[in-house]
């Protein structure tokens, strides 16, 4: 049994669990955050993707769940549809393990209403979801949230956007003002910050003062144009030893063209859509989790909490907006230890900003040219380049 997840104090049931799912010592998050939470303190977390947020908050809400109770206590909110979906199995896998009679539910927007109204019967003590379906549940009497004592935001910076405070803030009047909060995201801005002004004396776990990319994963670009960006990326899928690659885009058209331009040169390509319905965003993840697809094309609102394992390379297609949505994306991969490539194809018109975005990271990114069928460095930065 793993002496450091217990030194900081968590029970030893929770700690059997861990041990089973091969978690044999806690990573920085969940140092410095299991032990403020389980004190009772409010909890702002940012830390890199793929470093183990997740389980720094749900570990703490398992052990201070009352079993006696069959109230709702914890409410988890997420972005996404596939986000939501993966926390709500890892509370099961957890709850499992350490053989906990702990009850959990999800309750997603778009499922079906009624379905989930028949579940709520079963008394849920944790429920992880969309805000706009807890909201509808609750409006129509069906989900109590008086007895709720931990409120998780994941994403935070997501769920507190323009197009999402409203909803939280009507879960935040349905919930006492004494109820412990987690808000944990990559990033984490300003304004965000401002607008979490609910959280009461938090205590914050900030990893690193600047936005830092995993080191073992490598930062390549290539220039090009933009018109003939789809073509590069088609050759380097045949150059690359690329068995699971996330290209991103940045507008959904652009997208469309590139899935078509590629499906013609018989790459085996998924996309992931926003406005994907939950049938189509789910076969496709599926499709490129079990490799019978090579690509999956995804725009950064789509992709947002994915955590699909063993993706080798990250590519972007189009540029990001910012330094934080360049994290965002390229720590989809090098996850655990593993390494990972993250390859922007750069028109010269981009050059600017994406030398920005490399300063504010602190990284060197390092450019790269295909030369008679082959990938190779350049021995001097391009002309482009200032």
């Amino acid at each position: 049994m793993s002496e450091k997840f217990l030194a900081l104090g968590l029970q030893p049931d929770l700690v059997k669990a861990l041990d089973e799912m091969n978690f044999l010592q806690p990573t920085p998050i969940q140092e410095q955050t299991i032990p403020a939470a389980l004190k009772g303190d409010n909890i702002v977390g940012r830390s890199a993707t793929g470093t183990g947020k997740t389980l720094a908050y749900l570990l703490p809400i398992l052990q201070k769940i009352d079993l006696e109770s069959s109230a709702v206590q914890a409410v988890i909110l997420a972005p996404t549809y596939e986000l939501a979906m993966q926390i709500s199995h890892q509370v099961q896998l957890v709850v499992q393990k350490a053989e906990m009679k702990i009850t959990s539910l999800s309750l997603i927007g778009g499922a079906n209403v009624t379905r989930q109204i028949e579940k709520l019967k079963k008394k849920p003590q944790i429920v992880i979801g969309s805000a706009g379906r807890i909201n509808e549940l609750q409006r129509k009497g069906k989900l109590k949230m008086q007895q709720v004592k931990f409120l998780v935001l994941d994403e935070v910076d997501r769920l507190l956007d323009d197009q999402n405070q409203e909803s939280i803030e009507q879960v935040l009047k349905c919930i006492g003002k004494d109820c412990q909060h987690f808000l944990f995201s990559a990033t984490i801005a300003a304004k965000t910050m401002k607008r979490a002004s609910f959280v009461l004396n938090p205590t914050i776990v900030k990893l690193g003062d600047d936005l830092i990319l995993q080191p073992q994963i490598e930062n390549f670009y290539f220039i090009t144009t933009f018109r003939d960006k789809i073509e590069v990326l088609r050759k380097l899928t045949k150059l690359f030893p690329v068995k699971r690659g996330l290209v991103f885009v940045n507008k959904m058209y652009d997208l469309g063209k590139t899935i078509e331009n590629l499906t013609y040169n018989d790459i085996k390509v998924a996309a992931l859509t926003g406005d994907a319905d939950k049938l189509s965003r789910k076969k496709a993840i599926d499709d490129f989790t079990k490799g019978k697809v090579t690509l999956l094309l995804a725009t950064d609102l789509a992709a947002r909490g994915l955590d699909i394992p063993d993706i080798d390379y990250v590519i972007n297609l189009d540029i990001p907006e910012n330094e934080g949505i360049y994290l965002h994306r390229a720590g989809r991969t090098g996850r655990a230890g593993a390494t990972g490539i993250a390859v922007s194809l750069v028109d010269s018109k981009e050059v600017t900003h994406f030398v920005e975005i490399g300063k504010k990271l602190n990284l060197q990114f390092v450019p790269k040219k295909m030369l008679n069928g082959k990938i190779v460095d350049f021995m001097v930065k391009p002309k482009h380049w200032k």
